[in-house]
């Protein structure tokens, strides 16, 4: 069961991927809903209900009928006003004037029996005070907790659906967009790790020394690690990957940008969003690594991050075309990315103090790391971001998701000699070189 549960963590929940309806329908409706919604903000934003009622005022007709009806009004009420003298006094209505409060005719204490009702009114409501207060105490208390607000925050991505044969509507579709070439932004490669929101908030002191950034699960919204210092600015919210290595490297991937500064991001479309995310983390500065977190029995020898320090964009690229996914993308997607961290160099003979002497120096270093790659995103250009799975961003991993019955007759030969399964990669490739290539395709089909 864990196995399974291990192979296929990042493969979409079964509710989000209808047989009866295919993914480019889904994507479709996903990006009208998205444009219907930010074109409500902006007619909310622009406040036009309040100008719905102006008007440029009456015309000189409007007014002349207004005139002639007013002194047709005022002719009914003048004729009317000369029988008010034969009305009857208002005493006759059976309700007594009321009588204003003087000094002589002050007034009078309530009697004893509306004295008993008023009593035994506050008494009737005390009851239902206390009878209520005690069903209250009389419940049980509920363990439930409130999930957290950072639960399910992240634009996960569908596993790209690709196949051989006819889709839903009849029509032969092999699952590859349409508009792959001009519509759509890929992110590779992809790094393997884990899933997360950083969070930074306003602190007092100073930045890159007082803790200020939390790392939020992806599912339930809960702290991966203590908070750490970090040089982003307070009031940020980024979709990251922490690295499967970050103690050795202290790598965090940042994938994307919700907010910055307060500054809400996701309602921007993808180009725009990743530049921007490029931009602001090249202008961080960069501060030394903290003390080492390895146990005292693997120091000096063994250096480990306490925390990420070093914040690595994945690369993004808007060219798209076919020739290009062939020829650069895909191949980079399969191989390892080296991305530059900054280490304290190993202990050596001599050793080096600063000004007063007393305080040694630590020599750093700056190293190549390589960082396993897990798989290509592909985001739809005209899309924003948007929480939990959605269509409008898909995921192609480098390898394929078995199950664990379906790795042992791998392994063991069994099920009648069970073949290598095709990573979802390779059958990405494969589909746009026969889109690329239709007239070779053909020609080998055929044989």
């Amino acid at each position: 069961m864990f196995q399974e549960r291990k192979a296929a963590f990042k493969v979409p929940p079964s509710a989000v991927r209808d047989t009866s309806v295919s993914q480019d329908v889904r994507r479709t409706r996903a990006l009208e809903e998205q444009k219907r919604r930010r074109a409500e903000r902006i007619d909310s934003t622009r406040q036009l209900d309040f100008f719905a009622d102006l008007t440029l005022g009456p015309s000189d007709d409007e007014g002349d009928e207004e005139d002639a009806n007013q002194v047709r009004q005022d002719a009914v009420q003048e004729g009317i006003s000369q029988f008010a003298s034969m009305l009857p006094p208002s005493s006759s209505s059976g309700v007594p004037p009321a009588t204003p409060a003087t000094p002589g005719n002050a007034a009078q204490p309530a009697s004893p029996d509306v004295r008993m009702r008023i009593q035994t009114h506050k008494k009737t409501k005390n009851k239902r005070k206390g009878k209520g207060r005690q069903d209250a105490q009389s419940q049980p208390k509920s363990n439930k907790k409130k999930p957290s607000k950072w639960a399910d925050k992240c634009m996960y991505a569908e596993l790209l659906e690709m196949k051989d044969g006819f889709d839903p509507s009849g029509s032969l579709h092999d699952g590859i967009p349409e508009d792959i070439e001009t519509g759509w932004v890929a992110v590779t490669p992809i790094p393997v790790g884990k899933r997360c929101l950083a969070v930074t908030h306003q602190t007092s002191g100073i930045a890159g020394i007082v803790p200020n950034t939390t790392l939020r699960s992806r599912v339930l919204g809960k702290p991966l690690m203590k908070p750490f210092p970090s040089t982003l600015p307070p009031q940020t919210v980024l979709d990251c990957i922490l690295d499967e290595n970050w103690r050795d490297n202290g790598i965090l991937h940042i994938l994307d940008v919700v907010s910055w500064k307060g500054q809400d991001v996701a309602d921007c479309e993808t180009p725009f969003r990743f530049w921007w995310r490029d931009t602001r983390l090249s202008e961080l500065t960069s501060f030394p690594p903290p003390p080492n977190a390895a146990s005292p029995e693997k120091q000096p020898s063994t250096y480990e991050f306490p925390h990420p320090t070093t914040f690595a964009p994945i690369p993004y690229h808007t060219n798209t075309t076919l020739a290009h996914l062939l020829s650069t993308l895909i191949p980079l997607t399969r191989t390892t990315r080296a991305i530059p961290i900054t280490l304290p160099a190993p202990a050596s003979g001599e050793s080096t103090t600063d000004l007063d002497g007393t305080t040694p120096l630590v020599q750093l270093q700056s190293v190549q790391v390589g960082v396993r790659s897990d798989g290509l995103l592909l985001y739809v250009a005209q899309a924003t971001y948007e929480p939990g799975t959605s269509p409008l961003s898909s995921w192609v991993p480098l390898r394929a998701y078995q199950t664990h019955e379906e790795r042992i007759q791998q392994e063991t030969g069994r099920g009648g000699g069970a073949s290598v399964v095709e990573s979802p990669l390779d059958l990405f490739e494969r589909y746009l070189t026969s889109s690329y290539f239709p007239y070779d395709t053909i020609l080998t089909l055929c044989g």
